[in-house]
């Protein structure tokens, strides 16, 4: 597979719009009635039953529209055929599933599909409001139908930001209580959705101004780094380097007219 031509990219992300409205069909039944059937490592990171049963669902389903694909979802894993030519579904069935578990109805289906490290297309989607974000490389963001663009906020003190906490936080990694507390101390409204997929998404739709957080997987952010991309934002890592979804270290989203000043703070 030397390039990926538009019609093909289409067909992934419609492919990847049924799975996720499908799985979110799901959560919704599921919504009120979830229990915790395992906790994984870190404080309050959870599995509940839906997870599974939804990640379940957006993988045979997309296998059996691409069977040489190659898949990595949050529970499962990777699987499928790896190789040069084959497209990487990252699926997070359920992003914010310690709101899902406690009854909070902050929770979304992430796809995203990447292909020699360069993300194609994405799909998240809100099933409790019927919000689907969707977003196709060089194509545009869009929120059921309707074309996004980030925010116009050019002073950080006019913004409103949001973040997320690693499991760990108690350890404070990357100095990640700093960086909160330096955006409190300028008087900054800063938001804690618990959903880093949603988190992206909002910055894209411009509801909020920029994002930052440390310690996520690809799974948490494919989609909603397109999206931001695709809008009109930016997306770096806390030393200004290009976005790598395999470092797994730090991300910073935002309209990017705030950018270089959301970096200032997290850099000191």
């Amino acid at each position: 597979m030397g390039t990926i031509a538009r019609t093909e990219l289409r067909e992934l992300l419609a492919a990847a719009i049924e799975a996720a409205v499908e799985a979110g069909a799901l959560l919704r039944t599921g919504f009120g009635r979830a229990s915790v059937v395992e906790r994984k490592e870190g404080h309050h990171n959870v599995v509940t039953e839906y997870d599974r049963q939804a990640e379940f669902l957006i993988v045979e389903r997309l296998r059996q529209r691409f069977p040489q694909s190659y898949f990595w979802a949050e529970e499962s894993g990777r699987s499928g055929t790896e190789s040069a030519d084959s497209v990487c579904w990252l699926v997070d069935p359920l992003d914010g599933t310690v709101n899902f578990a406690h009854g909070i109805p902050i929770f979304c289906v992430s796809i995203a599909a990447v292909w020699n490290e360069e993300i194609l297309c994405g799909v998240i989607y809100q099933p409790l409001l019927g919000e689907l974000f969707t977003a196709v490389r060089g194509e545009g963001a869009w929120l059921n139908g309707q074309r996004l663009r980030v925010s116009e906020t050019s002073a950080l003190e006019e913004a409103i930001l949001v973040t997320g906490f690693p499991y760990n936080v108690a350890e404070n990694p990357g100095n990640c209580m700093e960086h909160f507390l330096r955006f409190l101390r300028l008087g900054i409204p800063v938001r804690r959705l618990g959903s880093a997929a949603l988190d992206l998404a909002y910055v894209a739709a411009g509801r909020f101004d920029g994002f930052w957080e440390i310690a996520l997987n690809p799974w948490d952010v494919a989609a909603g780094v397109l999206m931001v991309q695709e809008a009109g934002g930016r997306v770096t890592h806390y030393d200004n380097t290009v976005y790598r979804l395999h470092l797994r270290s730090s991300i910073v989203a935002s309209n990017g007219q705030l950018h270089e000043q959301l970096l200032a703070i997290l850099q000191a």
